[in-house]
């Protein structure tokens, strides 16, 4: 008899397992997904090298290039300082070999008449757009130093100069 019952109560569960089951629902919910994109830029930069200048040979111009790379639709500038030489400035920027100076300069163009700088002394900073950070936007920078009586004057040796690039956006 014991067996019976055992047996009716299982049969008695699975007829109401399977009801269960095939009464089952369902209900569903949805939920918003989100992610704000922040600006954000690179820059990197290659070295302004004049070479050799011998004084009463000429001008000696040179080219480099700023590349930067801004989140799509960033507006940014980029400015260029007076360098590291004590004594320089945007408008007459400076190369040192110890006290000894050379004069150049760093313009937006090839024609040398606009100087890259911070946008005060009469210099001006370049505007751009960010086009995604694995595309850049790359400038030119026109180097000129000059064949002028003051670098004329200057001693031999290999003159140096730090520029920095400062990307504003």
């Amino acid at each position: 008899m014991k067996i019976i019952k055992v047996l009716f109560l299982a049969l008695i569960f699975a007829s109401y397992s399977i009801s269960y089951i095939a009464n089952a629902a369902t209900t569903t919910t949805s939920f918003l997904v989100s992610a704000t994109v922040l600006d954000a830029c690179l820059a990197t930069s290659l070295p302004l090298v004049f070479g050799n200048y011998t004084p009463g040979n000429g001008d000696i111009t040179a080219t480099t290039t700023v590349s930067v790379n801004c989140t799509t639709n960033t507006a940014f500038t980029v400015a260029l300082n007076r360098g590291t030489t004590t004594g320089g400035t945007i408008a007459q920027r400076l190369m040192a070999f110890g006290s000894h100076t050379l004069q150049y300069n760093i313009y937006t163009t090839a024609g040398n008449t606009v100087i890259w700088g911070d946008g005060t002394s009469s210099s001006v900073t370049q505007p751009g757009t960010g086009t995604g950070l694995l595309i850049p936007v790359v400038y030119t920078a026109y180097g000129l130093l000059p064949d002028n009586s003051t670098n004329q004057a200057a001693s031999i040796g290999a003159y140096t100069d730090t520029i920095t690039a400062t990307v504003t956006y």
